[in-house]
């Protein structure tokens, strides 16, 4: 039972030195819940996030006049391939007032093929999750909780950033 015990603390700590090293990654002290998130895919269409539980759910809200958000797009489509993150499910939400024209513009010229574009609410989820800033990622767990969040850009494709993420996944 020692030697069980000893083994958990180990491999808690080896993945909180693993998020430690991840820039820009905020992990929260306790998980959130959020009631009646949605929001908008590119044909209008209302989307529920209760509706991906049982996935790890990445939200990314951005906007295309956001310069960090056009340097860390690419890698975000390259993580939306990843095998090893196959119950990852992203939704790269524009908060923008942006159009639908100008967003798919945005990942045309980025070469964005893996992504689809989602747009906020008119709940507007920026006011909801009390974003300060873009790019913003939020990160849910199997249970709809979000567990931690990027502020600021990151590289998506970072093996740290990968090889956390999948103790999620």
């Amino acid at each position: 039972m020692r030697l069980l015990i000893i083994f958990v603390l180990m491999l808690s700590n080896s993945f909180a030195s693993d998020a430690s090293d991840i820039k820009n990654l905020v992990i929260n002290k306790e998980l959130k819940n959020y009631s009646d998130i949605t929001f908008l895919n590119i044909k209008n269409k209302e989307l529920y996030l209760n509706d991906y539980r049982g996935n790890l759910v990445l939200l990314n809200f951005w906007a295309t006049w956001c310069a960090p958000c056009k340097d860390e797009m690419p890698s975000l489509d390259l993580l939306a391939e990843n095998p090893n993150l196959d119950n990852l499910k992203i939704f790269p939400i524009n908060i923008g007032k942006d159009t639908s024209q100008k967003s798919l513009t945005f990942f045309e010229d980025l070469k964005i093929k893996n992504l689809e574009i989602y747009f906020d609410s008119p709940n507007t989820l920026a006011k909801k999750f009390k974003l300060r800033g873009l790019p913003t990622t939020i990160l849910f767990n199997k249970d709809g909780l979000e567990f931690a969040r990027i502020i600021g850009s990151i590289d998506f494709n970072d093996e740290k950033f990968i090889k956390w993420l999948s103790n999620f996944n």
